[in-house]
């Protein structure tokens, strides 16, 4: 009989209570589990020390799945779980299998007859549509953008046109150091109307969600969001 594939969310910076952003009980499971599947294995050591384990984390058995792990050794990671071991798998991201490599585990799991188990935590896609005033009825996630200033700007407008249209919030992200460009662009490219909502840091204290119009941002002091990680959100009218 095989294992459960326990899906577990990681915190989503260094200085996050534990209390705040991950129920006692999924840290009550996760301190039992004897194997973990994670993106970065001295990451995931780390994030296990934070929530504490019945056994010495150097008993824990730790495999990396990510951006180059090759598709053919999906199997292999999955295989412990196939001969009866619960595996946690946990992401850099917040919530695996979200903008994030593991869901190609999940999906072979499911292709094995593999129960997947989901834990409640916090999802920084979720938080920021939440605190953002947008539409929250229908939406869409797209991950980065181009990086090319054109192309990016291109994106933009494109992205734009599809919200007008559906009158739906399109959420993207980027790499923290260079957010600054990407909202520049951001306020370069949409219409004066446009709601842009920004939010950098979730569930940290350092947390900062601003929602305006294009209009209303360019009236406003430049958001301090440089290498920070961020959400970024968009809604035409």
């Amino acid at each position: 009989m095989s294992g459960t594939l326990y899906l577990i969310p990681n915190t989503l910076g260094e200085g996050d209570a534990l209390d705040a952003v991950l129920p006692a009980p999924v840290r009550a499971r996760a301190a039992t589990l004897q194997y973990y599947i994670g993106e970065n294995a001295k990451t995931t050591r780390a994030f296990l020390k934070k929530v504490g384990t019945e056994r010495p984390i150097q008993e824990i058995e730790i495999r990396e799945l990510n951006v180059n792990t090759p598709a053919g050794e999906i199997d292999k990671l999955l295989a412990p779980v196939l001969a009866g071991t619960d595996a946690g798998l946990v992401s850099e991201a917040g919530c695996p299998a979200v903008a994030d490599p593991g869901a190609l585990l999940v999906r072979r799991a499911h292709e094995r007859g593999v129960k997947v188990v989901p834990f409640v935590g916090p999802s920084s896609i979720l938080l920021a549509l939440m605190a953002s005033g947008l539409n929250g009825q229908s939406f869409a996630f797209h991950g980065y953008l181009p990086v090319d200033a054109a192309e990016r700007a291109k994106r933009i407008r494109d992205l734009e046109l599809q919200s007008r249209k559906g009158k739906q919030t399109q959420i993207f992200i980027e790499t923290p150091y260079r957010n600054r460009a990407l909202l520049d662009t951001l306020l370069a490219s949409c219409a004066p109307s446009t709601l842009v909502c920004v939010a950098v840091d979730l569930t940290l204290e350092t947390e900062t969600i601003r929602s305006h119009t294009v209009a209303d941002w360019k009236k406003k002091p430049a958001a301090d969001i440089h290498k920070r990680p961020a959400i970024f959100l968009i809604l035409a009218a």
